[in-house]
């Protein structure tokens, strides 16, 4: 499991999200997306990855003499941490701040919508178990 103290830069973030809908892929692979999509280069990329290999994030394996790479832990662990760290150290470990942003930053999808009512009710309930 990754270091959560150990931060991460936009770029290895990137990789990581597109690793993680896309699994396993080679170097070339994600290289290729990313010049596609970025302009960066694959060497930049292969230093990206062996960076976050090096830090935890990544595992590799060989295939037919070529290293393909998988995320560690599945996408939606990685963006749950990665929010937590943001609420802990950012906000002080208040999410206020992150519900006003949602309110105001524009239309919210009727799919994120109904996601947040459900997470609600959850905490709700989460609650009342914890005062019984």
């Amino acid at each position: 499991m990754p270091d959560p103290a150990v931060s991460l830069g936009s770029t290895e973030i990137e990789v990581l999200r597109y690793l993680g809908d896309h699994v396993p892929l080679s170097v070339g692979e994600v290289a290729d997306h990313f010049l596609e999509t970025s302009g960066q280069a694959r060497t930049t990329i292969l230093t990206i990855m062996e960076r976050l290999r090096k830090k935890g994030y990544l595992k590799r394996r060989q295939i037919k003499g070529v290293y393909h790479y998988s995320p560690k832990v599945p996408k939606h662990d990685l963006l749950r941490g990665l929010v937590k760290t943001f609420v802990d150290t950012t906000l002080a470990g208040s999410v206020s701040p992150f519900v006003a942003y949602l309110s105001e930053s524009g239309p919210v999808s009727d799919q994120d919508l109904q996601q947040l009512k459900q997470l609600v009710r959850e905490l709700e309930q989460a609650r009342k178990r914890g005062d019984e």
